[in-house]
């Protein structure tokens, strides 16, 4: 008989667009400490912006290993949240979320060490943001420059694209052969072409994608 109260609540939830930071959305420089050395790339804005006119949320999941290893503070992962919140607001955009992980499992400061559950490739990040906003996460994409994102995706039943800026070239050069994109791409701009042109869900993604499940 099926579940149509599930169905209806489905077909109301919005697909995502889960978006990698650094070496994705701007360029990577390794742990950033100072905001001045942040730089997003130039299509990244309008990418976003192409990507929620088309109907996805964009939501930012973020490993920022550099907090639990002393590296650099909350602090500035909240000043470059504003940041890109403030270039969004300047062409009448915005972000649908932003989300961080300051974990590590060996990490030198002891508040920071843990084995958490959002550390990507976990799915903690995708699986709160999908409860907090009512994602599809089945019709979701994972976007990022690491096999990481490609592993998280596969772990949530969600599509990959592999872009080719920050570390993207490397990885693409040592492929995993349990795991392949669904695009790789050279920018986010492409990622986001593609995209466009192929709206939908994964061929064999799973069932009960964490965004299937009440909230």
């Amino acid at each position: 008989m099926g579940n149509p109260a599930g169905r209806q609540r489905r077909s109301r939830m919005k697909p995502a667009v889960f978006l990698d930071r650094d070496g994705t959305l701007n360029e990577d420089v390794g742990y950033l400490e100072r905001v001045d050395r942040f730089e997003l790339y130039p299509w990244a804005l309008d990418a976003i912006r192409l990507m929620r006119r088309a109907g996805y949320a964009v939501v930012i999941v973020t490993n920022q290993v550099g907090i639990a290893r002393g590296m650099q503070d909350e602090a500035i992962v909240e000043t470059v949240r504003e940041l890109i919140d403030s270039r969004l607001r300047a062409i009448g955009e915005q972000l649908d979320g932003h989300y961080y992980c300051p974990h590590d499992p060996n990490a030198p400061v002891e508040a920071y060490r843990c084995v958490c559950h959002c550390r990507k490739p976990k799915p903690g990040m995708i699986e709160q943001a999908a409860r907090d906003l009512d994602l599809d996460v089945a019709r979701s994409v994972v976007i990022g420059d690491k096999w990481g994102e490609v592993r998280l995706a596969r772990n949530v039943g969600a599509r990959a694209i592999l872009v080719r800026t920050g570390y993207g070239r490397t990885q693409e050069q040592m492929p995993r052969p349990d795991l392949e994109a669904d695009a790789v791409v050279d920018t986010l701009m492409d990622a986001t072409s593609w995209l466009l042109r192929h709206p939908g869900t994964r061929t064999g993604a799973p069932a009960g994608a964490p965004a299937s499940r009440p909230a």
